[in-house]
């Protein structure tokens, strides 16, 4: 499906609602739904004499920094280079069944070449990959901080300002990732590491959860995180960059709340709210939030993807505008219980059917951009 071609010219929803409209050669292109190009892989991680691939000979290993459900992390040092660096270990022996432990090895394979070829601030370096066995590893840049998980839980929410820059910032490394067809699939508070003191940020574990696509674990559980997943990927539909940006969206708002959009104690209904249920109003958990913010995570946890973002790079480009219109100043600290937003919001026109990339009405039934305040 097209990701709305009309939308590069026109500017991101935000722009458009305040009468700002993007450089026309800024724009991103259009993406598509099928599989994207794959990204040639670096030199250092092409297979060796023979098509062998890489061991972990070359590194030294150090103390256990780090554990998983299916990995364990490592600290190492490169013997060639002296570089310092984490080694994840992945037990996929013991997650995937022996039918599928062959696939999966070539899955990994493949998408850890694709995700070496990122170079991007933003985004963890992938140094070197390969196989041990029945099990697979990961040779990554070493850095310091803390997984974003720490500031999901109430209490100990970051500042709003920090987490709309920290979500431009995300958008941009997904914009470039995507740009260059590798889709992550399981963006989640602890694949982003974040180091406040230098102010650097890492998005970390491209490729992981692709290992799952076709594949189930003994448990019959596919990779991935639920919570976080877009309605279309939980549906094992494919998916394309617009499912990381549903994603990056849930993340938004469990940093800016302590809540996830959806929640259940039951998966089943879990997978039913995420794919029927708008997401509510993330200022009924903090009144204080502007609308404009409000507004771009509605439009990022849209159902159907060619209502939400077709790019990061615009999806960047409002939550940008929002820090330069309504974030001059920290809002509020979330309050306790829930609050009624306008009710006014639910009635704003976030992206006119004509817009969208595909499923277009019969009948011209949607508003004109310049009434944002009129119903669908």
């Amino acid at each position: 499906m097209a990701s709305g071609g009309k939308s590069g010219k026109a500017g991101s929803f935000w722009q458009r609602l305040i009468g700002r409209s993007a450089e026309s050669d800024d724009a991103p292109a259009a993406q598509a739904d099928d599989a994207l190009a794959e990204a040639a892989p670096p030199a250092a991680l092409t297979a060796g004499p023979g098509g062998s691939t890489p061991d972990l000979h070359d590194f030294d290993i150090g103390a256990e920094i780090g554990r998983g459900a299916m990995a364990i992390v490592y600290k190492a040092t490169q013997r060639s280079t002296g570089r310092q660096v984490a080694i994840k270990r992945l037990a996929l022996s013991r997650e995937f069944s022996s039918e599928d432990l062959a696939d999966v090895r070539e899955r990994f394979m493949r998408e850890a070449r694709a995700a070496g070829a990122l170079e991007h601030p933003d985004i963890l370096q992938v140094v070197d990959a390969g196989q041990d066995g029945n099990d697979a590893w990961l040779a990554l840049e070493y850095v310091l901080g803390r997984d974003l998980s720490l500031f999901t839980k109430p209490g100990q929410l970051l500042p709003v300002r920090e987490v709309v820059q920290l979500g431009a910032r995300l958008a941009r490394a997904l914009d470039y990732a995507h740009s260059r067809g590798v889709i992550h699939r399981d963006i989640k508070p602890a694949n982003i590491m974040l180091d406040r003191v230098n102010g650097n940020l890492k998005l970390m574990d491209f490729g992981i959860a692709r290992m799952g696509d076709g594949s189930r674990t003994r448990t019959g559980l596919v990779l991935g995180t639920p919570s976080f997943m877009s309605p279309e990927q939980l549906a094992g539909l494919a998916v394309d960059g617009r499912s990381d940006l549903y994603s990056l969206g849930v993340l938004l708002y469990q940093l800016l709340t302590g809540r996830l959009p959806h929640q259940s104690d039951s998966m089943a209904k879990l997978m039913q709210l995420i794919a029927t249920e708008p997401a509510p109003d993330v200022r009924i958990h903090r009144r204080s939030l502007p609308e404009s913010l409000a507004l771009v995570l509605a439009v990022a946890l849209e159902k159907r993807p060619e209502l939400r973002y077709p790019s990061g790079e615009q999806m960047a480009r409002d939550l940008d505008a929002v820090l330069v219109m309504d974030l001059q100043a920290e809002p509020a600290a979330a309050e306790a219980g829930a609050q009624v937003p306008d009710p006014a919001f639910a009635q704003t026109l976030r992206l006119a059917a004509e817009e969208a990339g595909q499923n277009r009405p019969s009948t011209p039934t949607a508003a004109p951009l310049d009434d944002p305040r009129q119903a669908p």
